[in-house]
């Protein structure tokens, strides 16, 4: 068994197992709450009618847009001297993709371990590897503001928004201020950021035995020569910006097919704006933010697509079964073989 598979089965230890499948079990009796709370009955009607073509559609739009981040992971690498096959990086990432999802708050920090299995499955060292990813998901935030923006601007000149909506686009608003301005002002601060981090995690690291203050300097260093050589190569990072592009538009399909797999219509402009409004409830506490996805994308649905609660939590529930379990069954799949390889 190579040490990536290895890593990824201590990755999985038993506290570890617990609290996955715990985070599964508590999201799912809140999503059967909530649509026993609806009606059972009227939710199973609908789902009885959806076309599987369509959810096809959705799952090979998923598939699409994973490989075609993990392309931009290639881009990035290549920046800083690594050239690894392509067909190789794409089962990482989709490995990687798998232990963010099924992890409880995974979406909202996953990129030390993501960047922790590109560095055992490939030649990249650590530093590198953690640049590359988030460099990649920092370019991934222009298009994902990018296609919110699009949306809020459609909506707001067709329709009276409510006072909740306007609150969630105001939530993407602030969040398409603030990230650009974080990530200015942190790079420009590069060096009195990492100085504060060395002295805040100084007192712990003289504690731990496998890492020194001077290691961690030096580890902190190679991060931010690793991120230099990124962000001087603007035609690179340009090249890599399409492809997350191209990811987040195949991410956001998926919802336009579900509701086509129900034989509704919706504006593809409203889908732009839905998908990240929903991506913010990615941030709860819960596998995948299962549950909590799906509620947000009943509740704007129903509020700004005019679909009925019933209708709007099938579509949710066939959109997230076209991207979210897609993803885990095809990263489980990609982690597996990563186990296996040798």
């Amino acid at each position: 068994m190579s040490d990536t598979g290895r890593d990824l089965f201590d990755f999985v230890d038993r506290q570890m197992a617990v609290k996955i499948v715990g985070g599964f079990a508590i999201a799912l009796v809140v999503l059967a709450l909530i649509a026993y709370g609806i009606g059972i009955d009227k939710i199973r009607a609908e789902l009885a009618r959806a076309d599987p073509t369509w959810l096809a559609v959705g799952c090979l739009s998923t598939a699409v847009g994973l490989v075609a981040w993990a392309k931009a992971w290639q881009i990035v690498l290549r920046v800083v001297g690594y050239r690894i096959p392509f067909r190789k990086l794409v089962v990482t990432y989709y490995a990687a993709t798998f232990a963010n999802y099924v992890t409880p708050l995974g979406q909202a920090g996953g990129e030390p371990f993501i960047a922790y299995v590109l560095s055992r499955d490939t030649e990249a060292s650590y530093e590198d590897s953690l640049a590359s990813v988030v460099t990649a998901d920092l370019l991934n935030l222009l298009p994902f503001f990018t296609f919110a923006a699009i949306g809020t601007v459609v909506l707001v000149v067709r329709t009276t928004l409510s006072q909740q909506v306007r609150g969630v686009a105001g939530i993407l608003v602030v969040f398409a201020v603030g990230v650009p301005v974080a990530a200015v002002v942190g790079w420009r601060s590069r060096r009195r950021v990492g100085s504060f981090a060395l002295r805040v995690a100084a007192p712990v690291v003289r504690r731990v035995r496998f890492l020194s203050v001077e290691g961690l300097r030096e580890r902190l260093r190679e991060l931010n020569t690793a991120f230099e050589r990124i962000a001087a190569d603007r035609t690179a990072l340009a090249h890599a910006l399409v492809y997350s592009f191209v990811g987040w538009l195949f991410f956001a399909l998926p919802l336009y097919a579900a509701v086509r797999a129900l034989g509704e219509s919706i504006s593809i402009f409203l889908v732009f704006f839905i998908v990240p409004a929903s991506t913010l409830a990615g941030l709860t506490p819960s596998p995948g933010g299962l549950a909590g996805v799906e509620a947000a994308l009943a509740g704007l649905l129903g509020t700004l697509g005019g679909f009925s609660f019933a209708t709007g939590l099938s579509i949710a529930i066939v959109y997230r079964l076209a991207s979210y379990v897609f993803a885990v069954l095809a990263g489980g799949a990609a982690a597996v073989y990563v186990v296996s390889r040798s």
